[in-house]
């Protein structure tokens, strides 16, 4: 596998119907040469399509390359969640990402 990205649900709540969480993966020996921006997009597309108005995501703070990828496809930053989560025993914080889409993105 070089590349997926991927939508799970966001909330129960029916006001939340159209917003989705997502996550991209790209193998480590293919990162840097566009598979992930071919993911994404293709995400982009099949949400929109489905009726999404918005995805979201979480990032760590220094992990670059996801933050420049998302604001090559136009999501914004929209705050850090602190210590949302542990990994080895560390809390890590997150860096919250959204992107509006069909007629809530006008």
């Amino acid at each position: 596998m070089v590349a997926f990205a991927s939508t799970s649900s966001y909330r129960a709540r029916p006001c939340y119907a159209g917003i989705a969480e997502f996550s991209v993966y790209v193998a480590r020996s293919r990162r840097g040469a566009g598979a992930g921006l071919v993911a994404m997009a293709t995400l982009l597309e099949a949400a929109e399509a489905a009726g999404f108005w918005k995805l979201l995501s979480r990032i760590f703070p220094e992990n670059a390359a996801s933050r420049a990828l998302m604001a090559k496809l136009d999501f914004r930053e929209v705050g850090i969640y602190r210590r949302h989560g542990k990994l080895d025993g560390v809390w890590r914080d997150c860096v919250i990402v959204e992107r509006l889409l069909g007629e809530a993105a006008d």
